[in-house]
């Protein structure tokens, strides 16, 4: 009896044993999960423009966009807090982790817009994908009445659409720097003026540097690439610089800048301040919540 309790007991050890051999074998030969960089920027955009950034799946997040007056209209005018100043206002949804769709209007012309955005690549923290990528498009309308002589200028609703596609590109450095590129097409249906073309490019550089634990200097600059007016003098590059503030559940922006529009397809091509006389300050205000119940 003694002799057989410790054949089992040994027959048990041995059978144990094999198969912490074996799982070990498969702990060597299984691929390990990959860890993806996390808040390469804190919010789904950061000045005027998008960043890589998609919310969780089943979260939405409710955004308010201000722009006050400039603050060359001096001091009878409280340096542009009195206005004129525009404003947006959204909804985005994250249908997947990956997957963003948002709807918005902004006060100047009137503009309507709707986007899908996915995230396409993450950065890994052992580089083995150093960069992120996320696609963008978005449908935009002027919903702004236009007439002349009572006639309206836009004979047809699709005449008030205008398209924007992008591809943002980002790297995290480090815990304090990220930089994002991102190339910008815009199609324009109906021109704003006769002589201007109906497509354009451009490339909108982003950066983030964190200095404490919930502050973050921002710094946004679209550039103009291709000539689609004749009229290119009157138009200016869009400069944003401020403060990216994270408070619990909202993320506060704060910066001065020269794009008034909000809405990138008013804000990269026609945008009619220069840095020099037309900074304004501006404010962004975003709040998340999640629909889904845990």
């Amino acid at each position: 009896m003694k002799v057989t309790v410790f054949v089992i007991v040994f027959a048990l050890c041995q059978i144990n044993l094999l198969g912490q051999d074996l799982l070990a074998e498969l702990d060597k030969t299984s691929p390990a999960s990959k860890d993806y960089t996390i808040a390469t920027f804190k919010g789904t955009r950061l000045v005027n423009f998008h960043t890589i950034e998609t919310l969780s799946k089943g979260t939405m997040e409710v955004r308010i966009a201000h722009r006050f007056g400039s603050f060359s209209t001096s001091s009878t005018n409280l340096w542009g807090l009195d206005g004129p100043a525009t404003i947006q206002l959204r909804i985005d949804y994250a249908v997947s982790d990956r997957l963003m769709i948002g709807l918005g209007r902004a006060s100047d012309h009137k503009m309507i817009d709707g986007f899908m955005k996915y995230r396409l690549l993450r950065q890994t923290t052992d580089n083995s994908m150093p960069i992120s990528i996320t696609t963008l498009a978005s449908v935009n309308i002027d919903s702004e009445p236009n007439s002349l002589l009572g006639v309206d200028y836009y004979h047809y609703f699709s005449s008030r659409l205008a398209y924007m596609g992008t591809a943002m590109i980002a790297r995290k450095f480090n815990s304090k720097v990220s930089l994002q590129i991102s190339p910008v097409f815009i199609h324009y249906n109906i021109v704003q003026n006769l002589t201007d073309k109906n497509d354009m490019f451009s490339l909108v550089y982003s950066t983030r540097y964190k200095f404490t634990k919930r502050m973050a200097m921002i710094l946004e600059y679209a550039q103009r690439i291709t000539p689609y007016s004749a009229n290119m003098s009157q138009y200016y590059n869009v400069l944003g610089v401020g403060l990216d503030v994270e408070t619990g559940g909202h993320v506060f922006q704060v910066f001065v800048t020269n794009g008034y529009s909000i809405n990138e397809t008013r804000t990269i091509p026609y945008t009619t301040t220069n840095v020099g006389k037309g900074l304004m300050l501006g404010f962004n205000l975003s709040r998340v919540f999640s629909t889904t119940s845990k």
